[in-house]
Formats: C-alpha cells, sequence, structure tokens
C-alpha cells in the first residue's frame, strides 16, 4: 500500500471497490454486528472497531467514525476519506462505472506537496444559505448548541463559523484529504466539538436517519475549520485542490426534497 497516502472508503455493506492500492476499504459501523449465526459480519473490509476507535457511535456519527479510525490508526502523510457510492474522480469519469472513475493514485501522485488539502468541488445551493438549508432539512438548533461550544472552547473559530453558516456553498459529503499534520488538527478540534454536542443535544425519539446528525454537523464544521485555517494564514488558498467526483444519487428524490423542505417545510427523511 501506498505510505504516502491512504484514502479510506467507507461502507457498511459490501461494495464494489476502487483496485488502486492506496484505498482502503472500511467496514464502518462494525461494532456489534453478527451475521445469523452469530458470527461477526466480516466483508473482507477493514474495521473501525478496531484498534483506537468510536465505532459504537456510528447511528449517530456515521461516516465519521471512519475519519477517526483513519486519523487513529493509519501511518501515511496524506490521509484522506471517501464513500462507496461517492468518490473523488480522475481523468476518465464515467458515469455507467462510478467505482472504475476514482481517482487514482498515478493522478493524484504529482498534487501531493503542492497541495495540503484536497476537497470535492463546491456544492452550490443559490437559493439556501447552509444553516438555512440545515434548519430546513434538519434541525437548525443543532447548530445553535455548537456556536455556543465553539465559542466557549475556541473562540479564533467564530468569525469563520458564522461566515460559513451565511454563504450559499460548501465542501459537502464529509470527504476530504489531508495532509497528516492537518488531519490531526482537524480531528482533534472537530471531535472535542462534536463529542459535547452528542450530549447536549437530546437524541430522543429520533428515526435512525435524523439521528446521524454527528456526522452532518461534521460537513459542514469542515468547512468552519477549512475557512479558519485560510484566515489565520496557515493554509494558503493556492494550496487548497478542488478535485471533481462521482456519486450514486437518486436526483429526482433529492430535488424534490430539497424543494420540499425550503418551500413546503418537510424534513428530508432519508438518503438520497
Amino acid at each position: 500500500m501506498s505510505q504516502d497516502i491512504i484514502i479510506v472508503v467507507a461502507t457498511h455493506k459490501k461494495s464494489p471497490m476502487p483496485k488502486d492500492s492506496m484505498y482502503l476499504p472500511l467496514h464502518v459501523g462494525a461494532a456489534d454486528k453478527f451475521n445469523e449465526d452469530g458470527t461477526p459480519l466480516d466483508f473482507g473490509y477493514a474495521k473501525d472497531n478496531t484498534g483506537d476507535n468510536i465505532s459504537t457511535k456510528n447511528p449517530n456519527f456515521g461516516t465519521q467514525t471512519g475519519i477517526y479510525w483513519a486519523w487513529k490508526n493509519l501511518d501515511s502523510e496524506y490521509k484522506g476519506l471517501v464513500h462507496y457510492r461517492r468518490y473523488f474522480v480522475g481523468s476518465h469519469p464515467d458515469k455507467k462505472d462510478m467505482v472504475g472513475s476514482a481517482i487514482t493514485y498515478d493522478e493524484i501522485r504529482p498534487m501531493l506537496g503542492k497541495y495540503k488539502i484536497f476537497t470535492p468541488k463546491k456544492r452550490r445551493y443559490f437559493i439556501e444559505t447552509l444553516y438555512s438549508h440545515y434548519a430546513h432539512t434538519h434541525d437548525g438548533n443543532h447548530f445553535k448548541v455548537v456556536r455556543k461550544i465553539v465559542k466557549k472552547d475556541c473562540p479564533e473559530y467564530l468569525s469563520a463559523y458564522d461566515k460559513v453558516l451565511n454563504r450559499r456553498w460548501g465542501y459537502m459529503f464529509n470527504m476530504m484529504i489531508l495532509q497528516r499534520n492537518l488531519m490531526e488538527d482537524y480531528c482533534s478540534w472537530l471531535f472535542n466539538i462534536l463529542f459535547q454536542a452528542f450530549k447536549q443535544i437530546d437524541s430522543t425519539g429520533m428515526s435512525a436517519f435524523d439521528s446521524r446528525f454527528c456526522g452532518r454537523i461534521s460537513e459542514i464544521l469542515f468547512d468552519v475549520w477549512v475557512e479558519n485555517k485560510i484566515m489565520s494564514g496557515q493554509v494558503k488558498k493556492e494550496e487548497i485542490k478542488e478535485l471533481p467526483y462521482i456519486e450514486d444519487v437518486d436526483w429526482n428524490y433529492k430535488v424534490k426534497a430539497f424543494l420540499s423542505a425550503k418551500f413546503l417545510n418537510k424534513k428530508y427523511g432519508r438518503s438520497s
């Protein structure tokens, strides 16, 4: 495996995987998952319930248990995360072959060293801010809780926080590739906030879909962290590379759900 970069592919089921050796399939939420005969569920992938892990928190943290596992257990100069149904793409994208479209080590290698942060291309909402979109589709009170935590623990992030919550685009999906030291910085900051938010947000009566609120909060917090790195001069804009991505999404459902949330106050009920 290429030790200068490892990209975790987060999945909760057996799925087609890229063949490039820089990808590491990871079963997220592996804790307490068993076959009918009582044996541990095993897809032949690495599992996020090994080493230093928070696998049991997966129902609330989603793929972030994969980011935590990569942070604590992988040794490489760059660490990243993509999803079994969403990949950064290289020079040969093919909507009919999502996995085969995934960027390869040979394609990304010339970019290592030049860029410190790799993100998906911006998703633009146009008629929504990041906060209003979250408030319409989930529960805006979550970010009131998070802001109080940020103000208490890391007030130097407040200006970036307010700026990001009020803009109309974001680096979404919890997809990223970061230099080792930046992954350390990001995860130390992120999980301090998430662990507190998890305790302070009442999840009583939430559906399995809504219960993954810590994972959704992280999507926006990643943007806050990136913005702070830029504003503080720790990372230059030219050291951030936006990569195109390919995804397996039910767009008919997604568009209808987005408009229903915006204009009919109907919350999201499932993933797209």
